[in-house]
Formats: structure tokens, sequence, C-alpha cells
């Protein structure tokens, strides 16, 4: 049988639809068919094109820091995107908190860093309240919280009391201060670093506070072309790259908005509940894995996969989510939130094992 090839796909072709037809000498050849612009797609096209013109250039920026971490880079972007918190677990030495830096100088917002120690107080973070002797009254001194970006580096060396002051910050957006609550500013994001060597002055963070982060992602060791780049760049004595602004609070603002525009197909939604689900013991068993998972993921964990993978499509100038977006995300979204039994560890079986394996059997639509 002989068939003629489709012309590829371009942006001449997004009007025209092919249907099989019999041709004189009962080949099947293939016909055009106009179809109507759908201007509600154009739309939605060009919208994110102009929203994501800002993506672009920031990567550009923060690559004349930071050497490689694409994925690292490309997190801290989507936490820009969708307003959640992200949290980074590496060893020291790699660019955990130049990364975090670099994006903070890289946005046109204010910048704070708190350097988390064991003899910190909540105070010291949220702010309190001070008397004036001249009038006899107390006034308000807010914290350093009160900013844009707040980076807490070396956040699992603070003690529970100030893991706690945090936690109502980073769900609510506001903190409380004697009898008054204070809306912090927007956008209002905290980017947090630990470090998962040492044991010693630190303290587990709790998992009240690890499911308010978005994203966990882990920061690994570059190869050796990165490596070569760092030791070509860095090995100065001379001041370093400082990068200039690319982006403003309000053209952040604006991509979140199209970035909740982006349509998800309801196969796809389906999909992203199947594979919370699916972390759960009670469905965990049908993938192999009961006794392997103690708690699953919670609904923030459906809500983060859906955000992510919308900002993934708009990363990639696209106006609607396909699978293999929620499953660039699906590994950072959910692997603090899924945690293994003792069975598990014996066996040594990570809740990144797990979602691996969820991922790998669940059907894709």
């Amino acid at each position: 049988m002989n068939q003629k090839a489709a012309p590829p796909l371009g942006e001449q072709n997004l009007n025209t639809r092919y249907q099989p037809a019999q041709g004189a000498a009962g080949t099947l050849e293939v016909q055009a068919i106009p179809v109507a612009p759908n201007p509600a797609m154009r739309v939605a096209r060009e919208t994110v094109m102009a929203g994501s013109a800002w993506i672009r250039p920031l990567q550009q920026e923060m690559a004349r820091v930071i050497v490689g971490q694409k994925h690292l880079l490309d997190s801290l972007i989507i936490a820009l995107l969708t307003n959640g918190h992200i949290l980074l677990e590496g060893v020291p030495g790699l660019a955990k908190t130049l990364a975090l830096k670099t994006l903070a100088s890289c946005v046109d917002v204010q910048f704070r860093r708190l350097q988390f120690t064991p003899d910190m107080l909540p105070a010291d973070i949220v702010g309190t309240m001070i008397y004036n002797p001249q009038d006899g009254a107390f006034r308000t001194k807010q914290g350093p919280i009160f900013s844009n970006l707040i980076l807490a580096d070396e956040i699992n060396r603070a003690p529970a009391k100030v893991q706690s002051a945090l936690l109502e910050a980073m769900q609510e957006r506001q903190v409380t201060i004697g009898d008054e609550s204070y809306l912090l500013p927007n956008p209002f994001l905290v980017l947090a670093t630990q470090n998962p060597l040492e044991q010693e002055g630190t303290y587990p963070l709790p998992e009240a506070q690890i499911d308010r982060f978005m994203m966990k992602v882990i920061v690994n060791y570059p190869n050796r072309a990165e490596e070569r780049a760092i030791l070509d760049a860095m090995a100065t004595t001379e001041a370093m790259v400082v990068p200039r602004p690319v982006v403003s609070a309000a053209q952040i603002l604006d991509a979140r908005h199209a970035v909740s525009s982006l349509y998800v197909d309801d196969k796809i939604r389906d999909y992203i509940v199947d594979l919370v689900l699916a972390t759960r013991p009670p469905i965990a068993a049908s993938f192999n894995l009961n006794g392997y998972i103690q708690n699953g993921a919670s609904p923030r964990a459906t809500i983060a996969l859906t955000l992510g993978a919308r900002a993934v499509a708009f990363m990639n100038g696209r106006h609607f989510v396909i699978p293999q977006d929620v499953k660039t995300i699906a590994l950072d979204v959910l692997r603090h939130r899924v945690s293994v039994t003792y069975e598990a560890e014996a066996e040594n079986i990570s809740s990144e094992n797990v979602i691996e394996k969820i991922l790998n059997t669940l059907p894709v639509p």
C-alpha cells in the first residue's frame, strides 16, 4: 500500500487536518482539509510566549555565575512561577547557597539571608514587641522574614521553636506578633538549604514543615566537563561576576497568572490523582509496594504536581500540559512527602526508588 507522507508539522500546518481518502487506483491518499483556526488557542499560545520572555534571559544571567546544575536552576524558576517554597539538599560546596543568592540578585525584589544556628530564637526571624520607655507602649519590631526572598541557609541547624515559627509564614504568608497578624510581601518564597552529612548540632525538620516545601531538590556533583569549567571560572582571586536584575516582581506575578491558566486535560488530572494515591499504603499494594510505604503523599502533593507541570509547560513555551511534564516534576515533589518503613530501609529501598517504580508502572494517558 502506497501512502503519501504528510508534510512536517509547522506553523503553516497548524490550520490543516489530514485524513485518508481512496485514490483513483485504489491507493490510499492523504487529503488536506482546512480547519478554521481556534482563536482561544492562538491567544493562549501568544500569552505564554509573551509571559515567558524573561525566562531565557534569567537562565543566561544565572549561568554566568553557576556552572552546570541545569536541573537546580530550572527548579528555582519553577518555584518562582508556582509560588512554592523549595528545599535544596546536598553536600557542602555544590553551590546551593550561591545559586539562591544568584537568583535573588537576578530578580528585582527584597532579599534576606538567614544563617540558622542552634541558639536562634523565633524572635530572631519573625520579630518581637519592644517596650518604649518614653511613652510606656510596646511597638512591633518586624524581623528579617518580612522580605520577598528568604534564604534559609542550613535550615536543619535551627531548633524546633524556630522551625515552628516558619510554619505560619510558609503556609499562610503572614506572621503573628503579639495580638496582631501581619501579611508578608508578595511574592514571598523560602529558599532553604540543608546538609545531609552532618548530624551533630542539627535537628531533623518536622514533617509538618517538610510538607510545606513544594519541592525538595537533591544537588549532585558536577560532571568532569563542568568541574573543569568551574576550575577555569572560579580559581582566581578576582571578584566574582555580579549578576544584574533581569526580571521584576510584576513580571513574576503576571507569569503566575499565565501559568494558572494553562490547560490541563482531564486525563492528565486523573493521572496526577492516581500517582498521588499510589503512594498511599492501601493502593500501594497493587504496585507490589505493600509494607514499604509508611506514609504517603498529602493533598498538597496533588496541588504541587499540577502547578509544577504547568510551570514546566510554561517554561517550554506550551499552553497545555503533557504527561511528561508531570513525570519531570514528580520526583522533586514527592521524595520528601513519601516515607518508607524500616523494612524498606533494611532492603536499601528509599522513597525515590518507590516513586520511580510507581512512575514506571502507572499507565500514562
